[in-house]
């Protein structure tokens, strides 16, 4: 899949280019997508700072990627 997220990939470019994955990072507590701050923030360091395990994640939005 050559659009994948991985740990690397910016908030703000999954907010902007999977609208789709919004609903699962608002479901693990992700509330500020709209923040600059996390705009710029990759995936991996959004997740450490919510304490969730950022492979969870990834898979989970990758579904759902897949699934459109």
């Amino acid at each position: 899949m050559d659009n994948a997220v991985t740990g690397q990939t910016l908030i703000g470019e999954i907010v902007n280019n999977h609208p789709e994955a919004i609903e699962i990072l608002l479901s693990i507590g992700m509330h500020c997508l709209g923040c600059p701050a996390s705009q710029m923030e990759s995936l991996e360091d959004a997740c450490a700072v919510h304490g969730i395990p950022a492979q969870q994640v990834i898979e989970a939005i990758n579904a759902k990627i897949a699934a459109q």
